[in-house]
């Protein structure tokens, strides 16, 4: 810390400046320590970017470990406008033809009274409503949106409130179930008081919803056939009239069968190979841009850690190996090859000309016996030694940290002793001001004295 100097001004010696000089070269090591400090932090970021590029290798590699990367399906459909279909590795192919004979549908209650407004008439007074045996208790006058919010803030109920405003100053209570299907309609027992709410109970048994001309909407299970054979499902989204395919109904067409076709789709297996092609070029594109780096003498590269060197070493020894002993063994097998330069490329009449008979001999290679020791397995294992919680790079940079905290208390031992140092100097350095200010200062009496009495010589 530097601290003022103040100087008589009277000599010719600039002090202060003389201190400044002998201080800079004294702080010539923290300069140092704090370059390297400096130089360490930037390496922290840079392994937390190399840790986001392995990270995506790993991930790459994960879809393409298992069973499921091997099965993979597509869906044609004869009419998009009836529904949609996604099929998931499990699904069966096949064709299917579906009819959407009604859709599941949620209920929905209003009101038979109306309110000329819906924020300002008061519709009750007290008392309570009852919706599929969860009460709501009043405790005070409320408008038609009082009364829904009262409903709304109720826990339990399986119905929302709104206001609708069907014509010319009349404003309605709308109730709507939260779910679709027969299974989830609600009923309404209206002990308002106040008179100005009421409901439609077509058989007078006091019960709001039970009768189907009590509701604007009947709560509807959805009923589709496949192949004939009929299939009920209290939501659109049907997953078990398909195998391993789901249904996501969108209108009814009772009078229209749309064809369903689900075959096996190698072209997401091939986009899954070349994402992590993409991959592990984007990483090797990475650690290359640190070598140069670190050959233009950049301090932020880890080009030269011999953990980024062992890494890249590994992952090609794994990615060149033999995998099992069938005909295709070899990730070169199926278009995935190292160019001259070390990266990789994907050949795609390679990779059809192995799945020409199907995707059955990649089994071995892909997924090994199940245990992650296919390829990709073997890569994902690789790339969780270094990427996993107290993995090879958490490891280096806990030692960076490490080296970083023991620099902080360095630089401060060090910026101690300047302080010190600095302060001996200002206080040497003004004596030593003081001192010449005084001789100076006797100086320039004595002279005066010899000039006077050489005056009062003259005059005699």
């Amino acid at each position: 810390m530097s601290t003022g100097i103040t100087f008589s001004g009277f000599n010719s010696i600039d002090f202060g400046s003389v201190i400044n000089a002998l201080m800079a070269q004294a702080s010539q090591p923290l300069t140092e320590l704090q370059s390297r400090q400096n130089a360490l932090k930037s390496q922290l970021s840079t392994f937390s970017q190399f840790t986001s590029k392995l990270a995506a290798v790993q991930t790459a590699s994960e879809a393409l470990s298992s069973t499921s990367a091997l099965a993979s399906y597509a869906t044609t459909l004869s009419d998009t406008s009836v529904f949609s279909a996604v099929s998931s590795d499990t699904a069966t192919p096949g064709h299917y033809d579906v009819v959407v004979k009604e859709l599941a549908r949620s209920q929905v209650t209003a009101s038979a009274s109306t309110a000329p407004d819906a924020n300002t008439t008061t519709v009750a007074d007290g008392g309570s409503l009852t919706i599929n045996g969860t009460t709501v208790t009043l405790t005070g006058a409320v408008t038609l949106q009082g009364l829904a919010k009262a409903i709304n803030d109720t826990s339990g109920i399986q119905a929302s409130a709104s206001v609708v405003q069907t014509g010319a100053g009349a404003y309605r209570l709308v109730l709507t179930g939260t779910a679709t299907g027969a299974a989830n309609a609600f009923t309404v027992q209206n002990n308002l008081t106040g008179g100005s709410v009421a409901f439609t109970d077509t058989d007078g048994d006091g019960t709001t919803g039970n009768s189907a001309l009590d509701n604007a909407v009947q709560a509807t299970d959805a009923l589709l056939t496949v192949n004939n054979l009929e299939i009920t499902s209290a939501s659109n989204t049907v997953k078990t009239a398909v195998p391993g395919t789901t249904l996501n109904l969108l209108r009814k067409a009772p009078n229209t069968s749309v064809g369903l076709d689900v075959s096996a789709d190698n072209t997401a297996l091939q986009e899954k190979v070349n994402t992590f092609v993409t991959a592990y070029n984007t990483l090797q594109k990475f650690i290359g841009d640190q070598g140069t780096s670190a050959a233009a003498g950049s301090p932020s590269s880890i080009a030269r850690d011999p953990l980024v060197r062992s890494m890249r070493s590994a992952l090609r020894h794994t990615l060149s190996s033999q995998y099992g002993t069938s005909e295709i063994s070899y990730l070169s097998q199926i278009g995935v090859e190292f160019t001259r330069t070390g990266t990789l490329q994907f050949n795609a009449a390679k990779f059809k000309t192995a799945i020409a008979d199907g995707t059955a001999p990649l089994e071995r290679l892909l997924n090994g016996t199940g245990n992650g020791d296919g390829a990709f397995g073997a890569v994902k294992t690789l790339m969780a030694q270094y990427t996993q919680s107290s993995g090879m790079i958490d490891q280096a940079e806990e030692r960076l940290n490490k080296t970083i905290s023991l620099i902080d208390r360095q630089m401060a031992d060090m910026q101690r002793r300047l302080d010190v140092q600095r302060a001996s100097m200002v206080k040497e350095y003004a004596a030593a001001d003081m001192a010449m200010t005084q001789l100076k200062n006797q100086s320039g009496a004595l002279s005066a004295f010899g000039s006077s009495s050489t005056s009062t010589s003259s005059s005699k």
